[in-house]
Formats: structure tokens, sequence, C-alpha cells
């Protein structure tokens, strides 16, 4: 197996991202691209990646699957700049790295044994689907953050809502002039961390898609050079 990159810094915040929920992961190549995919260990969250084939410069690989710790590629792929090129090839149970720049840089990490199973994203059912500005949801997020722990997403007469409650509140309401909704009226509430967690995904694309229905599992879609997926648990309580 060997790939190249000519522009790392994609791959590089991605896994970055990815090493929020989990520590360890199995990276899997065929002739579509590089995909990830992975539970964290509370199994409230699923995260999902893909890097299509036409992101990569050189791209030599079957089917191959290679456990990474994350913490490690994540601090070798930050050594990459901005004009930096990345060669990933595995040779044994070693995956050599180098970066190329004004000079060539080789490292070397150990691929690791992964006991898990075949992981796949879920297809579930949604009422609701909201199309919006990173930027935007990322602020309401960090809005909710300031007074509670868990905020709601809310499909109000065809309003999105985002909303924290508890001894304060805070809430952001977005019209079919802010957003794109396609929706019925229905409202689920989710971690405030998780949700911070998966807003690092906004720095890949200028808008994220999300979809939800009553109290039902929370999915949230980064679309740009990756595809990012996030899938979260509701937090289902009596009060609110």
């Amino acid at each position: 197996m060997l790939i190249k990159m000519e522009k790392p810094v994609v791959l590089s915040k991605a896994v970055d991202i990815i090493s929020e929920l989990v520590s360890e992961v199995r990276i899997k190549f065929n002739e579509f691209g590089l995909s990830i995919v992975a539970i964290d260990p509370a199994n409230v969250a699923m995260i999902g990646l893909r890097i299509p084939k036409t992101a990569f410069s050189q791209f030599e690989a079957g089917e191959e699957v290679l456990g990474i710790s994350l913490d490690s590629l994540k601090r070798i792929l930050k050594r990459c700049g901005a004009g930096s090129s990345l060669v990933l090839e595995k040779k044994e149970n070693l995956l050599h790295i180098q970066i190329h720049d004004r000079i060539k840089r080789n490292f070397t990490l150990s691929l690791i044994d992964i006991e898990s199973e075949e992981k796949e994203i879920p297809e579930l059912e949604y009422s609701s689907k909201v199309e919006i500005t990173s930027v935007d949801l990322v602020d309401a997020i960090d809005d909710c953050a300031v007074v509670g722990d868990a905020c709601s997403f809310i499909i109000q007469e065809g309003k999105f809502i985002v909303e924290a409650k508890s001894l304060n509140s805070a809430r952001a309401e977005f019209s079919g002039d802010e957003a794109k909704i396609e929706a019925e009226n229905c409202k689920s509430r989710y971690s405030l961390e998780y949700m911070q967690k998966f807003m690092k995904g906004a720095k890949l694309c200028d808008k994220t898609i999300l979809q939800f229905a009553n109290d039902h599992p929370l999915r949230l879609d980064f679309k740009g050079d990756v595809d990012l997926v996030f899938i979260l648990a509701p937090r289902v309580e009596t009060d609110d």
C-alpha cells in the first residue's frame, strides 16, 4: 500500500477531530479511498470519515485495514506544513510516513491489532433535515454551552431552534432565510460535551447538515474535501 496527498492538512484536521472521541481506529483502504468508522467508548457517539480516492495524487491500495493509534498519528501529521505533501506506505507491520517540503522527513508508526467488528454508519429514519452555515451552528452551540450541559434541537412552525435551559437559558432561532429547513415539528436533546467536539468539523466545510426527530439519534454531516459524519444518541430526560 502506498498513497500520497498534496494537501495533508485535511487528513490532519480530520484525525484531530476523531481523536477527541476514540484513541484507536481501523483505517480501511479500498478502491474507493480511505474510510474510518468508530464508536466512542461510552457507546454514545459514532463517527465516520471518508476521503475519496480522487483526493490523493497517488493511490496504490487494495483491500487493506490498518490498526492505528490516533494520538501517535495525530502528532506526526501535525508536523505537516501548509506546503507539505504526505506519503504513507505500509511495509510489514509498520506504516512508513514521509513528509515532503523543503526536506524529506521520515517517520515510522507501529501498526496495532484492534479486535472489533466491522462497523457501518446506520441508515436511520429522520423527520427533519436542516442545512445551515457551519459558523452559525458553532455560535449557537457555544451559546448553549455557556448556560447548560445539553441543548435541544427544535423544529417549530418552520423554524429551527437551538436552545439550552437550566437556571439560565440560551436560544438561537433560524428561519428559512438563514437555513434550509425540510422538517416537521419535533424536538430532541443532545449532550453539549459531544456537540462541541463535533463542531471542530466545521473547520472542514462551510455548511453543516443536521438530521433528527423526536428523541431520536442526531446525524451530523460535514461535506467538503472529506466526508465526516457523526451519530449522537439523544439525551432523554423527564425534565427540560
